[in-house]
Formats: C-alpha cells, sequence, structure tokens
C-alpha cells in the first residue's frame, strides 16, 4: 500500500511520508530478525501463563519480566506472578493469597 501510494503522490511529501514509513517497516522487521539471536521467543506456543483458582498467574515457558523503567528480572522458566496485590517480593507471589482472603474465580468466555 505505501509502494502505490507514494507511485501516486510522487516526489513531494507524500513521497517522502512513504519513504520514511518504509524505513520504519524496515527497522521493525530487522528488530524482530534479531529477537532470536538476543534468546527472547518467537512465538506464543513456547509461553503459557496459566491463571490460577484463587491464587497467582503461574507462567512456563522462556520470557523476559521487565519493570518498568526496562531493567529485566531474573527468572527461571517458570514463575508465578503475584494476583493479589499482597505479596511482599512483587511482582512475584509469596504466598499472601492464601492468608488474606483473596478469591478470583473468573475463567475465559467462549470466544463464538
Amino acid at each position: 500500500m505505501i509502494s502505490s501510494y507514494s507511485t501516486a503522490t510522487g516526489a513531494g511529501v507524500g513521497g517522502a511520508i512513504a519513504t520514511t514509513a518504509a524505513r520504519r517497516v524496515g527497522t521493525i522487521a530487522t528488530e524482530c530478525a534479531e529477537r532470536p539471536a538476543k534468546g527472547l521467543i518467537q512465538t506464543m506456543e513456547d509461553v503459557v501463563i496459566k491463571v490460577r483458582e484463587n491464587g497467582p498467574y503461574l507462567v512456563t515457558g522462556r520470557v523476559q519480566l521487565i519493570d518498568a523503567d526496562g531493567n529485566p528480572y531474573t527468572v527461571t522458566e517458570n514463575f508465578v506472578l503475584c494476583r493479589c496485590g499482597e505479596s511482599t517480593t512483587k511482582p512475584f507471589c509469596d504466598g499472601s493469597h492464601r492468608t488474606n482472603g483473596f478469591s478470583a474465580t473468573q475463567r475465559a468466555t467462549s470466544q463464538e
């Protein structure tokens, strides 16, 4: 779609926008191609996040967990994330949900 827009508008502002957009798409493609080299996940099938009844999120698979400042946490291939909000080791679960009355039994709805 970018190339047809660029061809239709010629050089000028439209062509410059199309060229900039094409460069950005190229940059994104390059970044995605580099991810496997950095050890990141390529497909969602590699990761499962299970919502445990009245408990934490169980994360299985190789993932990177990054804080709000962009710093990575050290995680294994299986870890649990707090859902109750009372953990003293946030974002990880410390079992506080067992004693603080946390209750969450929501289920996924059908995608029909």
